[in-house]
């Protein structure tokens, strides 16, 4: 049953991305350590999965990891760790992506749109919303520095929350706006810390993010003109583009006194963006409801490949405490330059599928006939009946009709009970009678009601109801 509802997440957002032009791709799940290691910040290096290298990778490890010093053997753990494991399983799908481009540059048309829907690995506690092996179902367009693809991106992901029946919140921000914020508050040269300082506003106290901020020496005075906190409070309580604008146009100031001219880019992009999603409630031509996007400051994402644009999705919905984020993405200039191929600008996004899975089934948002793989099963009365059903069951598989006949000459009890099982919506019962008739007693498993059909028209019913 998880599986089932597992493929449907798959296939409907299989659908959507194929939709809009991507095609599929898969990588393997080895990669050579020096293709993960430095991609996902210092914190992101720790959860990668190492893999013992083959034979006896222990052996002479141990001596060449001890370094003599002032006569004493200090030893030397991170290269020990190196010296034997030169693999590990993919942290992500976006990094082996951009390996892949980087080896098949002559072979591909650009811009070059692909979908991959893998399982990734991380060497984290296991708890509600996170796990050691997880699918990630991506989607990336390579080669390409139009914010067009932004806007496509938010669509897809519009569309295939919207075929969830699931609530959403769309957080926006852009990497560079986040590079004009250190720079107003003299951070510049401590900005990974600072991005990782501000990308849990949410999830801790203020005082505690404030002390954090003092470590690196944040210029708390330049608060008074520029209030983050306050900016990061308005825009998440509402997804509203008037106050998105008067926050940029404060932005943009700030920048403009401390010069920040990536600063400045960060806004104009984000600008771009918004300004292509109506507010007009009256237009029917909406590319999204503005009402699920939202521009959150303090958004910033940890990956250190990101450049520009990144996208974060949360559930907004009040049935649910789940607070973790099912999608992220966001634009990389030159994630293909650490293989051999600068100034390829990408963007890309990833549904969690596992989290995705946990809030659609607690929210009870599965459709029913997801659970019936099967659509319709034909009784077995005996040896007679059999040899009638499986003609009939060929035609009716034929014509795209998911059917079975059942296996065992068994008790009508029992196989009622096996169609109430495997949520079964239709049981065909063919005896004597109907053989002669050319008729079929057709159940309703749901309603209890049953009827006479021909064979004949059987299938044209089936496929009305079904």
């Amino acid at each position: 049953d998880e599986m089932v509802k597992r493929n449907y997440i798959f296939d409907t957002i299989k659908s959507v991305y194929q939709r809009y032009g991507y095609m599929p791709l898969e990588t393997p799940t080895m990669e050579n350590i020096e293709t993960l290691l430095g991609k996902y910040g210092d914190e992101g290096d720790k959860l990668i999965f190492r893999i013992l290298d083959n034979g006896d990778p222990l052996k002479g490890a141990v001596s060449s990891s001890l370094n003599s010093n002032y006569g004493e053997h200090l030893f030397d753990s991170s290269k020990f760790v190196n010296d034997i494991s030169g693999k590990g399983l993919r942290y992500d799908l976006t990094v082996p992506f951009a390996r892949y481009v980087v080896m098949h540059q002559n072979e591909i048309t650009f811009p070059f749109k692909r979908y991959q829907i893998q399982p990734v690995w991380r060497a984290d506690r296991p708890q509600k919303g996170r796990y050691r092996e997880f699918y990630q179902c991506d989607a990336d367009v390579i080669g390409s520095t139009s914010l067009l693809n932004e806007i496509e991106l938010i669509q897809i992901i519009d569309d295939v929350f919207s075929n969830f029946g699931l609530k959403v919140l769309i957080k926006i921000n852009n990497r560079k706006i986040l590079n004009g914020i250190a720079d107003y508050f003299e951070v510049q040269n401590n900005f990974s810390e600072f991005i990782n300082i501000i990308d849990k506003i949410d999830k801790k106290e203020l005082s505690e993010i404030e002390k954090d901020l003092q470590s690196i020496n944040f210029n708390f005075e330049k608060l008074d003109d520029l209030p983050l906190f306050e900016f990061t409070v308005r825009t998440e309580q509402t997804a509203n583009w008037e106050i998105m604008r008067m926050v940029l146009n404060d932005y943009e100031i700030a920048f403009r006194k401390c010069n920040s001219i990536i600063g400045l880019n960060g806004i104009n992009e984000m600008l771009t963006i918004v300004n292509h999603f109506d507010q007009d409630k009256t237009n029917r031509n909406l590319l999204v409801d503005s009402e699920k996007i939202s521009f959150t400051p303090h958004l910033a994402r940890g990956l250190s490949y990101y450049t520009g644009t990144i996208l974060e999705v949360t559930v907004n919905d009040p049935r649910t405490q789940f607070r973790s984020s099912i999608l992220g993405g966001g634009r990389y200039d030159d994630l293909t330059g650490i293989f051999g191929l600068p100034n390829v600008s990408g963007v890309g996004i990833s549904f969690g599928a596992d989290r995705i899975y946990d809030v659609m089934e607690e929210l009870k948002l599965f459709p029913e006939s997801v659970a019936a793989t099967t659509k319709i099963l034909f009784v077995n009365f005996g040896k007679e009946e059999e040899r009638y059903c499986l003609r009939l069951i060929q035609k009716v598989r034929e014509a795209g009709i998911n059917a079975e006949l059942y296996p065992d000459q068994a008790k009508m009890k029992k196989q009622m009970s096996y169609a109430d099982a495997k949520k079964i919506p239709y049981v065909a019962l063919i005896g004597e009678e109907e053989m002669k008739t050319e008729m079929i007693s057709l159940k309703n498993m749901i309603t209890g009601e049953q009827e006479k059909i021909s064979t004949q028209n059987l299938i044209a019913k089936l496929n009305n109801i079904i």
